[in-house]
This record gives C-alpha cells, sequence and structure tokens, in this order.
C-alpha cells in the first residue's frame, strides 16, 4: 500500500475540488510512492503530534488542518514550519490534510448526528453537485425539543464531550432552531440569522462577534475551534481501518489545546 493509493480512496469520497478557494488541502509533505504500514490521525500536524508520529514509526500523517496554508520561501529549522516540514521528510513521514473538502461532504453530518438534529439545512452554501444536492459550509436544524441556553451549552458540552463552553446572551432564553460551525464561524451570525436560528454554535468568536450578535437577536456559543472539529480524529481513524485492514491506524488522544482554570 503505498501514500498514492491511500490518497487516491480519500480524494474520491472527499473530493479537494469541494475545497474553499482559500483553502490547501492535499499531499503537504512526502512522496507518493512511499510504503505505508502505519497511519496516524489527528486533527493538526503540530509538533507534538509530528513527534509522537516519529516516536511511533508512522509512514503517513492525516490529518483535517493543513500544515501549509500559505506561502512557504524557506525551509529550514530557524522557522517553526520549516521545523515540521524537516521533522516529517527527515523521518520520511508523508502529510496529507482535508479540509473545508471534509467540512462540506462529512463534518456537518457527523455533528449532526451527535446532536440529534432534524429538518436540517446548509448554512452556508458553497456549490452543487452533479445530483443537485447542495452542500456547504456548517448547517441549520431542530433540536429534539426547546430547551433554554443554559441547557442547551450542557447538551453541547455533553454531544461532544467538551469541558466548557463560552455563552453570549440570556441563558434563560429558549431555543429551537441552532445553527452550527463546526472550527472557527465568528463571521456566520448573517446567515444564522437569515435562517431563523435562535442560537449559533462555533468557535474563534471575539468580544465584538458576540456581543454583536446579541444586539440582532442571536444567542452565540463558542465550543472551541477544537471543540466540535475533533470528532474528524476518531471518524476518520474509523474509515481508514476499515477501508485498509492491512494497515495500523493510531488515532491521536483528544487533548484540547487549552484549559479554562
Amino acid at each position: 500500500m503505498t501514500v498514492k493509493e491511500i490518497i487516491h480512496k480519500l480524494a474520491a469520497k472527499y473530493s479537494p475540488k469541494l475545497a474553499l478557494a482559500w483553502d490547501n488541502p492535499g499531499l503537504q509533505v512526502g512522496d507518493m510512492g512511499r510504503p505505508v504500514q502505519k497511519v496516524y490521525v489527528a486533527l493538526e500536524a503540530t509538533e507534538a503530534v509530528i513527534q509522537e508520529c516519529i516516536a511511533w514509526g508512522a509512514d503517513l500523517l492525516v490529518t483535517h488542518h493543513p500544515l501549509l496554508m500559505s506561502g512557504i520561501k524557506q525551509v529550514n529549522s530557524e522557522d517553526f514550519l520549516g521545523r515540521k516540514v524537516l521533522l516529517l521528510a527527515e523521518n520520511k513521514i508523508a502529510h496529507y490534510a482535508m479540509h473545508t473538502n471534509y467540512d462540506v461532504t462529512e463534518m456537518s453530518a457527523l455533528a449532526i448526528r451527535a446532536l440529534s438534529l432534524e429538518e436540517t439545512q446548509v448554512l452556508e452554501p458553497t456549490g452543487t453537485l452533479e445530483d443537485g444536492a447542495v452542500y456547504g459550509i456548517g448547517f441549520v436544524g431542530v433540536l429534539p425539543e426547546a430547551m433554554t441556553a443554559e441547557t442547551c451549552c450542557n447538551y453541547v458540552k455533553k454531544a461532544f464531550e467538551l469541558p466548557a463552553v463560552r455563552l453570549f446572551g440570556d441563558p434563560k432564553k429558549t431555543v429551537r432552531k441552532i445553527a452550527v460551525c463546526p472550527g472557527s464561524g465568528k463571521g456566520m451570525s448573517a446567515p444564522a440569522l437569515a435562517a431563523g436560528a435562535d442560537i449559533l454554535v462555533t468557535g474563534d468568536i471575539g468580544h465584538h462577534d458576540g456581543l454583536d450578535a446579541v444586539d440582532q437577536g442571536l444567542l452565540m456559543m463558542d465550543a472551541g475551534h477544537y471543540g466540535i472539529e475533533h470528532i474528524f480524529i476518531g471518524q476518520m481513524g474509523d474509515y481508514l481501518r476499515g477501508e485498509f485492514p492491512e494497515l495500523t491506524v493510531r488515532k491521536a488522544e483528544i487533548a484540547h489545546p487549552f484549559a479554562v482554570l
């Protein structure tokens, strides 16, 4: 089994053509022809993750977030990105990422199931498939029952195994229609309002983003960028094990990048 063969299978299911224009999914580092026996799955290629890959003897690192999102003019040990590229290359570890192409084909469906939502629709459409189906970023749906925003926070925490969330707005307000944008969706309040959502759940919400949304009648829950997207690790690890039983697949432990003290 080679890097190319694995990527071919992944690209068929999560086509890079569906990624947004600014994105950079695909093979970040590595040799297409390299044989693969061990695959490590993580949300992103942090130095800690790469060191874990080295210690375990991984041949391929599969992540949601690409290592390289903008131009890099030099690859050397003086730059943190360069160091990571060197670590991967020197240890013959290929790195493949599926980002917004995964978001529009799998991430929303996973989150919808985790929250048991009904009457779902795409929050921000980005394209149409050949069969006419609309795909895009995030989704809007109806909760199993009306609940207070505080109860909704606890519901989301349980669904995604989160230690904490932040809420902008009145905890006592009743919510039923929920918009969710896994990852960074602080700018998604306009489509959430247009869809009639009571609350938007996402990550990376800034001070003014939250206040402005509340003034327009929309509650905002910050579940963290990692908070929802970590579901990629479990699904992708299981998918690779099912499609490639000859491979040894290891999933990164769920480890939130910051602590609330």
